[in-house]
C-alpha cells in the first residue's frame, strides 16, 4: 500500500475546508515531493469549485486556476502530489464520478466526509494505472508529520 505523509498544518486546513464550504463540495490541490512508497505533501493550495448546478456533490477546478496552482508549485520547488475535495453529509470514499472525472495517473486523491457541518473521516486513494482505460483508485495509508512546514500558498 502507498503512502500519502501529510503534514498536520496541511490536513487541518484540508478539513477546515470541508467545513466551511459545507453543504457544497470543496476542492483544492495538494502540493508536495514524490518518495519511494507514496507523497510527502507539504502544502495545499485552496481552489474554487467551478462546478455549476451540482455543487454540493460535485467538484471542478477551472483550467485556469490550476495553471495558476502549477506555477505555484513550480515556484515552490514542489509538484502537484494530488487533489482533495469533501463529501457532505456523505462518506469519505470515492464515487464512480470521482474515478471517472480523475485523471492524474499517480497522484493522490484526499476525500474528507464533512457530517452536520464538521469534519469526520479522511481518507486517501491513489489514481493507479498505466493509462485512462484501466485507471483506478488504491486506498494509500495517511500518516500525519507533526513537523513545521513553510506558511500555505494561497
Amino acid at each position: 500500500m502507498s503512502v500519502l505523509r501529510i503534514a498536520r498544518a496541511v490536513y487541518d486546513l484540508i478539513r477546515a475546508h470541508g467545513e466551511e464550504t459545507d453543504p457544497f463540495e470543496c476542492c483544492g490541490a495538494l502540493l508536495g515531493r514524490p518518495t519511494e512508497d507514496g507523497w510527502w505533501i507539504e502544502a495545499a493550495v485552496r481552489a474554487e469549485n467551478s462546478r455549476t448546478g451540482s455543487a454540493h456533490n460535485r467538484y471542478e477546478i477551472a483550467p485556469g486556476e490550476l495553471i495558476r496552482i502549477e506555477r505555484q508549485a513550480r515556484d515552490l520547488g514542489l509538484e502537484i502530489a494530488g487533489f482533495y475535495h469533501s463529501h457532505p453529509g456523505h462518506p469519505a470514499q470515492w464515487s464512480v464520478t470521482d474515478l471517472a472525472e480523475a485523471h492524474w495517473l499517480g497522484c493522490s486523491y484526499v476525500i474528507t466526509e464533512v457530517a452536520h457541518g464538521r469534519a469526520a473521516n479522511t481518507n486517501a486513494f491513489l489514481l493507479a494505472g498505466a493509462a485512462e482505460e484501466n485507471k483506478r483508485f488504491e486506498p494509500q495509508e495517511i500518516q500525519i508529520d507533526e513537523r513545521p512546514v513553510r506558511p500555505q500558498p494561497s
